[in-house]
């Protein structure tokens, strides 16, 4: 089966936008993990890492950011469903020598549709803050690689990124 093959759930026979009843599915246990990166100054990130940002401590505004976005998923993106999100992690792993911030996010819940976008909103809302945060000292901030790297639970089953 090819791409074009696939019949998208959003669209009905007429061409319409519509909102995928996942009514009849069955509730499980559905997780999802998201990673992007922040490429910066090497000055702006040994900034971050001693707190000397003048808008505060740039990874728990951006953790919190992730979080807030990740539970209003349904409010951003058009035909998401409401879930009732049980955890939502977000973490950063600075590497100083590449001058980056690899963000992560892991989202859970139990119920009829998957939390992938969930994932992806924490991480790209987090990074959206760090940028944000630090765009005062540093235009060239960028923004990159935001995708899913895990999803498991309901019908389709397990998906992991090849590293």
């Amino acid at each position: 089966m090819t791409n074009s093959d696939v019949q998208l759930s959003h669209i009905d026979s007429k061409g319409r936008l519509q909102m995928v009843d996942v009514s009849e599915k069955q509730v499980s246990t559905r997780e999802a993990r998201a990673e992007a990166w922040v490429k910066l100054s090497k000055g702006t990130l040994e900034r971050i890492e001693e707190h000397a940002i003048a808008k505060g401590n740039v990874y728990e505004a951006a953790r919190l950011a992730g979080i807030m976005a990740a539970k209003r998923t349904w409010e951003l993106i058009p035909l998401c469903h409401p879930l009732r999100l049980s955890a939502i992690e977000v973490d950063f792993v600075p590497d100083l020598d590449n001058r980056q911030i690899h963000i992560r996010s892991l989202v859970k819940t139990t119920d009829r549709t998957g939390v992938e976008m969930e994932a992806m909103v924490a991480v790209t809302h987090a990074a959206l803050t760090i940028y944000d945060m630090c765009k005062a000292i540093d235009r060239d901030i960028t923004i990159s690689e935001a995708r899913l790297t895990f999803k498991s639970g309901g019908r389709s089953g397990t998906y992991q990124r090849d590293p």
